[in-house]
């Protein structure tokens, strides 16, 4: 008798029982990806929270003077637009869209550190700076302290207030004040863990902090903005349309190298 066709061969022709494929074999291949951002409520308030893992995630920070949208940054990244995981306007700036504090992009230093007085958020001191070191460890820093505390850094933006100083919130924050705006931050949880966040409506700047302190256990968060705040979250199908923005952070996924 002629066997049939290979894939029935075993059955047609053999005896022996071929075990079912080993799925634990197969799951680092067939994984699918966790998405960047998800929602949470806090003290009733909903948050988007997006989390950077500095160990496996890529991150720049972009000057956004000659870009001022999510959509123009979309379209600026040509075919690297398809590894962003998100993307989030990333501290304070001028009428031209220049950041008014440190700011440092592939290890060169754009703009000197501002430890000037003034009024305005960005003043209410201690203010802070977000960075990432060039051996890839994350921090939220209060910017007195940030040459002493960080050396070399390869991305850093600055901005202001701290939100989270030690575990400790900010001295001049009331439990809940009058000013209620949507509002976007950073905290960092640990060297290689930051988690940036986005409230979905007006909130006080003490609710912000305690969502950064009690809810993602950030004992260090900056405040990166307000109003202008904006989110692009490719896999929810999300591109925030405020048209004004200074710099912007961009997250990618890993290079396919560093993927099994």
């Amino acid at each position: 008798m002629r066997c049939l066709p290979f894939l029935l061969l075993l059955a047609a022709c053999g005896s022996e029982e071929v075990p079912p494929p080993d799925v634990n074999a197969l799951a680092p291949y067939t994984q699918v990806e966790k998405p960047a951002c998800e929602g949470m409520l806090f003290e009733g308030s909903p948050f988007t929270v997006c989390r950077f893992d500095a160990s496996t995630d890529r991150l720049e920070l972009v000057d956004g003077r000659s870009l001022r949208s999510l959509a123009a940054l979309e379209e600026s990244l040509g075919a690297r637009a398809g590894e962003v995981r998100f993307a989030m306007n990333a501290g304070m700036y001028d009428e031209e869209g220049a950041p008014i504090g440190l700011f440092v992009t592939r290890g060169e230093e754009k703009k000197p550190l501002n430890l000037r007085k003034g009024g305005g958020n960005f003043h209410l001191l201690p203010n802070g700076v977000f960075a990432v070191d060039k051996s890839g460890r994350v921090s939220v820093t209060p910017s007195h302290e940030f040459r002493k505390r960080v050396k070399g850094p390869a991305w850093a933006t600055q901005s202001g207030p701290m939100l989270v100083i030690a575990g400790k919130l900010h001295p001049r924050f009331d439990a809940d004040g009058r000013s209620q705006l949507v509002r976007n931050g950073v905290g960092v949880r640990d060297p290689h863990t930051a988690f940036f966040a986005i409230s979905e409506e007006g909130i006080s700047f003490g609710r912000f902090a305690r969502f950064f302190r009690d809810a993602l256990k950030a004992p260090d968060a900056l405040y990166l903005d307000g109003s202008v705040s904006s989110l692009w979250d490719p896999a929810a199908g999300r591109q925030d349309g405020y048209s004004g923005l200074g710099p912007m952070i961009v997250v990618f996924r890993p290079p396919p190298s560093s993927a099994r």
